[in-house]
């Protein structure tokens, strides 16, 4: 069924310019189209105006064919926009909204001309996502009717916007362009004047550490993608996101970040200058930290960077048999994956009744896959047999593995090795499951560290389907192949990375909840604009804040302290208001209160 376009917009704001018709300020047009308005598109070339154009048609003409919009509210659409190259067009606007290149100059340039232009109650907005929207209002002759109004690509598809103001935005004008928001079916948040706003902001840092990571050949540009994908369940990894963003873009951004802040996190990592300047800036231009099929595709082709299936590696050890040593939820759940992939599993804990309590709780997960409809009764039934709990590490004395999901702490962990050392046969394969602890650590407890290693999986282990497998320097190549090949066998995605403090998902993922904290701590915006922006501007599955309430503030604020004392890094000492959450006991969901209160069950 057709969704009628709207005829008679009750907002004001009735007749809208917009000046940058590249991918922007297309979509943007497309979208107050479809919400009723009258737009008038301007841009200094004459054949972009008219690709804007012609790509209008051409989305509305689809619009009609999937049954959206029928072919008289297309026509009525296409009626209500034209475009040029003469910025005087703008003289009758009640609203401008600029979308010019990432340049001060070029923007000041448009706002100066808007102002001999322009009737004097029009508002004026910039599409920035960098710049100073203050700066722009300054040297503006009408500051306080100059604000922000970010949009996020693709225009017509992301529903967040931003609103920024600036200290001389009046607030009327604010509360005029967040009812034009409303309309045109977007969520606005309110945001003051910063470089990168809330989304950016927040995006930006995580997706420059991650091209530091890359540049400093911790960890193949394809690991690092797959591990936020599989680990955070994001849409597109960082170093793929940065080539559709634009690697020359990101740079902008970054510099503009770091100029105001002074955070060694948002200065550029020099592989973005150096992509930039050989102009490989992403998928505009064919190449970036991928290669493309031709300039503009989507498509990744293989190049001299891409790991060859099959590839030559040491022969792994046989595994049959597997010791989990644990009895928590991460220890089930290991316990659970290897069973369901044919492995014999001992299932040792500190005494008999831990392990039992922990095969009970294997039996309860695998029934919910029964009744869901995907398992058969007979199939677990036969997983749950494979599992033998044990009072007693000896158990482990004729497997193959052995992985430890025990509590993250070193020393315990060191003692448990050195157990592991005594009890499992020569050739055993030894691997912790730390998200945060050095593995070689653990590697060096025992009287034979080359068979060490860490295979961090992901909670909840049945379900998530990465694991992290770290190898340390003293990790022998078979051990490592062992562990990859094994990974294959229970289903799991295996990416590799050294033996430093996070891994790769920590790494990147913590100081960008940390970040989010400072935001709030310096009451920048409040916990639900930054959810929701991160939710719809980034899309990400859960805003920082219901994340860290989830994950378990004590737990995050360890992962923190670890981070800063192996990087030393100012930015990424842990924020305040982190620790005085935790010293008041406020853990998140487990606790019923953390940056949300709960209803306690």
């Amino acid at each position: 069924m057709a969704t009628p376009l709207s005829h008679t917009p009750p907002s004001a704001l009735t007749k809208i310019a917009v000046v940058g018709l590249g991918t922007m300020g297309t979509g943007i047009t497309e979208v107050l189209l479809k919400a009723g308005r009258e737009v008038v598109g301007i841009d200094v070339g004459e054949a972009q105006a008219a690709r804007a154009l012609a790509a209008l048609e051409t989305s509305t003409a689809r619009a009609v064919e999937r049954g959206r919009i029928t072919g008289a509210e297309r026509a009525d659409a296409l009626a209500r926009v034209r475009v040029t190259t003469d910025l005087t067009a703008a003289a009758d606007a009640d609203l401008v909204i600029e979308v010019a290149p990432e340049s001060y100059e070029i923007k000041h340039q448009i706002f100066r001309e808007l102002d001999g232009i322009v009737r004097p109650e029009t508002i004026l907005a910039t599409g920035t996502n960098a710049l100073s929207v203050t700066r722009l209002a300054a040297d503006s002759a009408r500051p306080e009717r100059v604000l922000g109004l970010h949009f996020f690509n693709p225009a017509p598809a992301m529903k967040l916007v931003e609103i920024v103001s600036s200290v001389l935005t009046a607030p009327q004008v604010v509360a005029a362009v967040t009812d034009l928001a409303l309309e045109l079916g977007k969520e606005p948040v309110a945001v003051g004047d910063r470089p990168g706003f809330v989304a950016d902001g927040l995006l930006f840092g995580y997706l420059n550490q991650a091209a530091a990571m890359y540049e400093a050949r911790y960890a193949s540009r394809e690991d690092i993608d797959a591990a936020m994908r599989l680990g955070c369940g994001l849409p597109m990894g960082p170093l793929a996101l940065l080539d559709l963003i634009g690697v020359d873009t990101a740079r902008t951004v970054l510099e503009a970040m770091y100029a105001e802040s002074h955070d060694r996190l948002h200065a550029p990592a020099p592989i973005l200058k150096q992509l930039s300047e050989a102009g490989l800036t992403g998928r505009k231009s064919g190449r970036g930290f991928y290669t493309y099929e031709a300039p503009g595709s989507a498509t990744v082709v293989p190049d001299a960077l891409t790991p060859v299936a099959g590839g030559a590696r040491a022969e792994g050890r046989e595994v049959r048999s597997v010791g989990v040593a644990g009895s928590g939820t991460m220890a089930s759940g290991i316990a659970e994956v290897f069973a369901k992939a044919g492995y014999g599993v001992v299932l040792a804990a500190r005494s008999e009744e831990k392990a039992q309590a922990a095969k009970a709780r294997i039996g309860k997960s695998l029934a919910r896959s029964v009744d869901k409809g995907r398992l058969t009764a007979e199939a677990a039934a036969e997983t749950l047999d494979r599992i033998t709990p044990a009072g007693s590490y000896d158990a482990f004395a004729d497997v193959d593995l052995a992985v430890e999901a025990i509590a993250e702490d070193l020393e315990v962990k060191r003692q448990l090795f050195q157990t592991l050392d005594k009890v499992c046969k020569p050739g055993a394969v030894l691997a912790t499951t730390t998200s945060s602890l050095p593995v070689v650590a653990c590697a060096r407890a025992t009287s034979r560290p080359q068979d060490v290693i860490g295979m961090h999986f992901f909670n909840p282990a049945p379900a998530m389907k990465l694991v992290e497998v770290v190898r340390t320097v003293l990790t022998a190549d078979d051990v490592h192949a062992t562990v990859r090949e094994v990974c294959a066998k229970i289903r799991k995605h295996p990416v590799d990375c050294g033996d430093r403090a996070g891994f790769i998902v920590n790494a990147l993922l913590f100081p960008y909840l940390n970040n989010a904290i400072k935001m709030v701590q310096e009451h920048y915006a409040s916990l639900d604009d930054i959810d929701a922006a991160m939710r719809l501007g980034g899309g990400y599955p859960m805003g920082p804040f219901e994340l860290l309430d989830v994950v378990g503030l004590d737990v995050s604020l360890a992962i923190e302290k670890v981070l800063h004392r192996e990087f030393r890094d100012p930015g990424l000492a842990p924020a305040p208001l982190l620790e005085h959450l935790v010293a008041a006991g406020c853990l998140g969901r487990k606790t019923g209160r953390g940056f949300r209160e709960y209803a306690r069950r």
